[in-house]
């Protein structure tokens, strides 16, 4: 049960407006596949909340979810209170765009953004693709309904102007299950908007002979030109076994989100948990290691910020 759904707005006021609650408050953070970055994002602010129970008495979970849209949509239908999307969703859910087309969200607010998600394809070695377009008419995981790696390779599709029926099987397999039906030869090539270094894509190397490939070309520079939340990306060489070179792809960011229906102590609470211990957090995954508060509180964010994080952030003087 949600923040909103289990407790009264007269439970919610702060004590003295010192942040602590009057009673014992429990909020929830949607995030992904197990395997996955985003469950790594919610479970780590979880970690961060929860060690200051005492103080604040909020107190956090971060169960595993669809993905960028099923997040944004619980937070639409009250279900969660939080959720990681990518930078993309975030932006048509607000603007009320591309799969949310006439279901604008206009109280979907910014905490913060995240890591950079490049677009990730990963082939099996023996199967001869080296190029997105080598894909058509392969067996390709394009992930679960509700993901935002789905959604975005629906973007892709629709400006190479193909359908999933280009492909002998497009699956909808979520991240946890991809990995090992790229390894029993059950798909050819898997589909994954993620930070990386990533344990979905590390097991799907070992398990068997994979390369990483480009997606490149007009129409992948078309989408980076037209949308300002799309960026050119690169995959570092050497981090996966089968791939020594860079990788050129494009990408988004992962991004934090709530509703403006969130009372801003507890937003502020979460996001003190998480600034105030900003060593801690970068050191909870590789792919938080870069992160800079001056990056996280502008790149990725096209809803309005939520006021609880704004009070925080010029508490900072990080904005104006």
């Amino acid at each position: 049960m949600t923040y909103l759904k289990s407790l009264t707005m007269a439970a919610a006021l702060a004590v003295g407006g010192t942040g602590a609650f009057a009673q014992e408050t429990f909020i929830n953070i949607g995030t992904g596949g197990q395997t996955g970055v985003y469950f790594v994002v919610g479970q780590s602010i979880c970690r961060l909340v929860n060690r200051g129970t005492a103080e604040h008495n909020i107190r956090c979970t971060a169960p595993s979810t669809g993905g960028s849209i099923a997040n944004i949509n619980a937070i639409a239908a009250g279900d969660m209170d939080m959720g990681v999307a990518q930078s993309d969703w975030q932006f048509h859910a607000y603007n009320g765009s591309s799969e949310f087309e006439g279901n604008a969200m206009p109280d979907l607010r910014a905490v913060f953004s995240v890591h950079p998600e490049p677009f990730t394809v990963v082939a099996r070695a023996d199967a001869g693709i080296a190029s997105f377009d080598d894909l058509r008419g392969m067996r390709v995981n394009v992930g679960n309904p509700g993901s935002g790696q789905r959604a975005t390779m629906e973007v892709v599709l629709d400006a190479l102007g193909w359908t999933m029926d280009d492909f002998a099987l497009a699956s909808e397999l979520a991240p946890a299950e991809q990995a090992a039906a790229l390894g029993d030869n059950n798909v050819d090539a898997i589909i994954y908007t993620v930070g990386h270094p990533n344990g979905s894509i590390q097991e799907a190397v070992s398990t068997t002979e994979a390369i990483l490939v480009p997606v490149t070309g007009d129409a992948i520079d078309a989408l980076i030109a037209d949308n300002p939340y799309y960026a050119a990306a690169t995959i570092p060489g050497g981090m996966y076994d089968g791939t020594p070179d860079d990788v050129s792809t494009f990408g988004v960011r992962a991004t934090f989100v709530t509703s403006a229906n969130v009372p801003d102590d507890v937003i502020y609470t979460v996001v003190s948990a998480v600034f105030d211990n900003f060593d801690r957090f970068r050191g909870l995954h590789p792919a938080f290691a870069n992160l800079t508060p001056e990056s996280m509180i502008a790149d990725g964010l096209s809803a309005p910020l939520h006021p609880g994080a704004e009070r925080y952030y010029r508490e900072q003087g990080w904005i104006q």
